[in-house]
């Protein structure tokens, strides 16, 4: 069901920017917690990633942008996960998945599955691309890909619910 949507810019100038902001980076550290009680959830569930396409979808790209940026680093400093070693490979994909979903969102001004589904992809794909001619190593680079199916489809799908939630705003 494709519906039209409404995107919120959000600028910092605007004091809502700086408590969705708030807000979607506490989603982004409470929601990998819950997810890391089960054994490999990050790597399986990408619980990082979700409130960072929630944010740039809904409110543009300052808010996504920072939800991109601080949640791997505050998550990084406060609970070790991500671990240093993959933190760069993840602010890659997050800012990837910041920028698509602005890009996404603003062009369409549409909220769908399929743009959803569009978003997740792009960014996964691109970030892979770039993590296995970083790495040289294309196994480690599609990680995402052999585990985290079910997480992608949990932003597809749970994204869409959250985002048709948030319509009203």
């Amino acid at each position: 069901m494709v519906t039209s949507f409404n995107v919120t810019m959000l600028r910092f100038a605007n004091m809502k920017a700086y408590w969705f902001t708030f807000a979607f980076i506490a989603g982004n550290l409470l929601l990998p917690q819950l997810c890391h009680l089960t054994p490999y959830g990050g790597n399986v569930l990408l619980p990082i990633y979700f409130f960072t396409l929630v944010a740039a979808y809904k409110f543009g790209w300052q808010v996504g942008l920072a939800t991109a940026i601080f949640s791997p680093l505050v998550n990084c400093a406060i609970f070790g996960m991500p671990s240093v070693v993959v933190l760069p490979f993840i602010l890659i994909k997050s800012i990837l998945l910041a920028v698509a979903a602005v890009l996404v969102a603003h062009n369409s001004k549409r909220l769908s599955v399929l743009h959803l589904l569009a978003v997740v992809l792009l960014y996964q794909v691109v970030g892979s691309v770039l993590e296995s001619l970083i790495l040289w190593d294309v196994w480690t680079g599609i990680v995402d890909f052999r585990l985290g199916i079910s997480g992608m489809l949990i932003q597809v799908l749970g994204g869409y619910l959250v985002l048709k939630a948030l319509a009203k705003l």
